[in-house]
């Protein structure tokens, strides 16, 4: 009854809430994927494993009646204004939203405590002209950590924070996605429901992160998944977002219940973005959320 019910999807695909757009998938390869991420002022590009582009219907979250939430598909869409619009400053990202970001997000999701500690801009054009910090549009599907790099990212990010004393909580690695201007046509985020993707789709893939004084030796050496293609998986996307609209996105949870604890996503070039759009220009708030259940003996 379930492939029948997404067979049924797939052939109403162009009935109104649903573009047919094309997503790049990680491409069938004989070595371990790796990824390689260099600093924008270097002029570097960044080296990714071969991708094959996939056109799958991609639903617009304001047509549905169903309820997506972190827990169940791995993502979420909450109105949260910002006080705050400074958003190519680092400085006054880091000191005056990151606070905004924290109280959002456990108020939200009734956290025992949040960090933030991490966030990326992203603009195609303002990379172009290598802007400082400023990242184009990620263009592949991937998740951002895996099995194994959700644990060692949480002692890392913990110990830093000063609070080595939560090792023992449950945890979940969630973004918080906003639109820096609106409405997003040209470059939204897709995101894809956690429930229709199997283990199996998942290829951990090493990520090497270099800084500006070294390009040859990486900064930092991470673990996120790649994806490859099934026709099961089922994507949205959120139709004309404001910056006072946010995307919750579920990247690793500790929890092995039955709820969402990876959910893939990535940009894709909208075909019914007209030519006198907006350029898309957003920003991603990195946190750690922390429960009070603690993960056991």
């Amino acid at each position: 009854m379930q492939a029948n019910s997404f067979a049924h999807r797939m052939n109403t695909a162009d009935r109104a809430g649903v573009l047919n757009a094309p997503v790049n998938y990680l491409a069938a390869a004989n070595e371990a994927p790796h990824i390689q991420i260099y600093p924008p002022a270097s002029g570097l590009a960044a080296v990714r494993p071969a991708f094959v582009r996939q056109t799958v219907p991609i639903h617009d979250i304001r047509a549905e009646t169903e309820d997506l939430r972190l827990d169940n598909c791995g993502f979420e869409l909450r109105t949260l204004p910002a006080a705050f619009g400074d958003y190519y400053d680092e400085a006054a990202v880091r000191a005056r939203y990151y606070p905004d970001v924290e109280a959002s997000m456990l108020s939200l999701t009734g956290a025992h405590a949040v960090v933030v500690f991490d966030h990326n801009v992203r603009s195609t054009a303002r990379a172009a002209r290598n802007e400082p910090g400023v990242r184009t549009p990620a263009e592949q599907v991937h998740n951002d950590y895996t099995e194994r790099s959700g644990p060692k990212r949480k002692r890392e990010i913990l110990e830093a924070a000063g609070l080595a004393n939560l090792m023992d909580r449950h945890v979940a690695f969630i973004n918080l996605w906003r639109p820096i201007i609106g409405p997003v046509r040209d470059n939204p985020l897709a995101v894809c429901d956690a429930r229709s993707v199997l283990p199996s789709d998942f290829v951990a893939t090493e990520i090497r992160h270099f800084g500006e004084d070294d390009l040859e030796t990486p900064r930092h050496i991470g673990e996120i998944y790649s994806v490859i293609y099934q026709p099961a998986h089922r994507w949205f996307y959120v139709s004309e977002m404001q910056p006072d609209e946010v995307l919750l996105l579920k990247c690793y949870d500790s929890r092995t219940d039955g709820r969402a604890r990876f959910m893939p996503h990535t940009g894709f070039q909208n075909p019914e973005c007209q030519s006198d759009f907006v350029p898309r220009e957003s920003i991603e708030a990195r946190t750690l959320v922390v429960f009070d259940e603690c993960c056991g003996p």
